[in-house]
C-alpha cells in the first residue's frame, strides 16, 4: 500500500534531482503570485522554511519497503561486483593491460563510484518516502559526487566511441598514436570536464536547494542548460555520429568483401578438374586450370588481412550499437525531464510526479550495471577472466588465456586452409 501525504518541504537531489520532489505552486501564468526567478530569492528561501512548496511524501507499507529495498540493493550490489571485476581483470591480466582499456577502467571506476557513493543514500531516501536525512552540508557533497561520477561515466562512453571509430577507420595510423600517456590524458580530461559541472554550485554560480530535509541540485536556467548539455546531450550526439560512421564503414567493407563462389573441385577419371570450367576429356587445359586456381588461392590469402579488418568493423559496429542503444534508453528520459523541469516548475522546487522522477533516476543508474555486462559479453578475454575469477581460479590465469588465444588462432587458420 502506498499513500501520498502533503506536508512541509522535503526533497533529494540528483544530476537534476534526487528527491521526494515537492510539488511547486502553479506556473506564473496560472496565478497572480510571481515565482522565484533570481538567485537572491532562492537564497532567501534557503534561509527560511518555504511555505509555498508543499512536500510530497510517499509512505510505503512493510512489504513494499522490502520489495523496493531488495530490488534496489540487488542493482547496487551487481553494479559494484560487475565494475569491480572489470578493474581487477585489467589489472591482473597482461593481455588486457592495453592503452585502449584505460578508458574501460575509467568507465568502470565511474560506475563503481556511483554504486558506492551515491546509490546507498538514494535507496535510504526512497525507503523513507523521499525525505533527505543527511543534512545540508552533506547534501552539497552528495550532489557533487553524483554529478561528477555520472557525468564521468557518460563522457567516458563518448570517448570510447571516438576511440573505436578511429581504431577502425585508421587502422594503420591511429594505433601507433594510441599509447599509455595519450590515454591517461584523455581520462584526465574526462574527469576534469565532469568536475567542471560539479563546481559551479559550490562556488556561488548556482546554489543547490537545501531547504529543511530537501536536497535538490540548482534549478537555475543557465546552469541547467549548461550541465545537461555537457553531461548528456553533447556526448550523446557524438556517440550517435560515431556509431553512424562506423556502421557506414562496416557496410562499405561488407560490399568490398563479398565472396565470389569458388568453382568446386571434382575428380573424373583420375584427373582433378574445376567443375563447369574444364571438360574431363580435355586434359590439355589442366595446367591452365591449375594456374587459375593457384592465382585465386593466392588472392584469397592476400585478402585475409582485409577479411580480419572487415570482421573487426562488423563487431565494432554491433558492440557500439548496443552501447549507444543502452545508454540512450537509460539516460534520455531522465535528462529530458531534468531539462524541462525548471522551465515548467521554476527554480525553487519540482512539480513533477515523484514516482516518475524516482523511476527515471534509477533507470539512469541501471546503465552503470549494464556497461560491464556489455563489455564482458563482447570481449572473450574479459569474459574468460570474469569466469575464472568467479570460480576463484586465480593461478596461471595469464597462461590459460594465452593458450586459449593460440587455440583460437589455430582454429581460424584451419578454417582458412579448409577454404583454400
Amino acid at each position: 500500500m502506498l499513500v501520498q501525504v502533503q506536508s512541509s518541504p522535503v526533497t533529494v537531489g540528483h544530476l537534476s534531482s534526487y528527491s521526494a520532489q515537492p510539488p511547486c505552486p502553479p506556473p506564473a501564468f496560472m496565478t497572480d503570485r510571481p515565482l522565484i526567478t533570481t538567485e537572491q530569492d532562492l537564497a532567501t528561501v534557503n534561509q527560511t522554511n518555504a511555505t509555498d512548496c508543499g512536500e510530497e511524501i510517499l509512505l510505503y507499507g512493510d512489504i513494499e519497503k522490502i520489495v523496493i529495498g531488495v530490488v534496489l540493493s540487488i542493482i547496487t550490489i551487481f553494479t559494484i561486483a560487475g565494475n569491480g571485476l572489470v578493474i581487477i581483470s585489467v589489472c591482473i591480466v597482461k593481455k588486457l593491460r592495453q592503452p585502449s582499456n584505460y578508458l574501460v577502467v575509467s568507465l568502470a571506476a565511474a560506475d563503481l563510484s556511483v554504486a558506492i557513493a551515491v546509490m546507498p543514500f538514494v535507496i535510504i531516501t526512497d525507503l523513507v518516502g523521499g525525505k533527505w536525512l543527511f543534512g545540508k552540508v552533506f547534501c552539497n557533497v552528495f550532489i557533487a559526487m553524483d554529478v561528477m561520477c555520472c557525468t564521468a561515466s557518460i563522457m567516458t562512453l563518448c570517448v570510447i566511441s571516438v576511440d573505436r571509430y578511429l581504431g577502425i577507420t585508421r587502422p594503420l595510423t591511429y594505433p601507433a598514436r594510441q599509447n599509455g600517456k595519450l590515454m591517461a590524458k584523455m581520462v584526465f580530461i574526462v574527469w576534469l570536464l565532469s568536475a567542471s559541472i560539479t563546481l559551479p554550485p559550490l562556488f556561488g554560480w548556482a546554489q543547490n536547494v537545501t531547504v529543511e530535509r530537501m536536497c535538490l541540485i540548482s534549478q537555475d536556467f543557465g546552469y541547467t542548460v549548461y550541465s545537461t548539455a555537457v553531461a548528456f546531450y553533447i556526448p550523446m550526439t557524438v556517440m550517435l555520429i560515431m556509431y553512424q560512421r562506423i556502421f557506414v564503414a562496416a557496410k562499405i567493407s561488407a560490399e568490398k568483401h563479398k565472396f565470389v563462389n569458388i568453382p568446386r573441385l571434382i575428380e573424373q577419371e583420375g584427373i582433378y578438374c574445376l567443375e563447369d570450367k574444364i571438360a574431363p576429356k580435355k586434359s590439355s587445359k589442366k595446367n591452365k586450370a591449375v594456374e587459375e586456381f593457384a592465382t585465386l588461392s593466392k588472392l584469397i590469402r592476400q585478402d585475409r588481412k582485409n577479411i580480419s579488418i572487415f570482421k573487426r568493423e562488423q563487431k565494432a559496429a554491433r558492440t557500439l550499437g548496443i552501447i549507444v542503444g543502452a545508454f540512450t534508453f537509460c539516460w534520455l528520459p531522465f535528462f529530458l525531464l531534468s531539462t524541462a523541469r525548471p522551465f515548467i516548475c521554476g527554480i525553487r522546487c519540482s512539480c513533477m510526479p515523484l514516482r516518475l522522477e524516482r523511476t527515471l533516476l534509477w533507470l539512469g543508474y541501471t546503465n552503470s550495471l549494464i556497461n560491464p555486462l556489455i563489455y564482458a559479453f563482447f570481449n572473450r578475454d574479459l569474459r574468460t577472466t570474469f569466469w575464472n575469477l568467479l570460480r576463484c581460479k586465480y593461478t596461471n590465469i595469464n597462461r590459460r588465456l594465452s593458450a586459449a588465444s593460440m587455440h583460437e588462432a589455430l582454429k581460424v587458420t584451419e578454417r582458412h586452409e579448409g577454404i583454400l
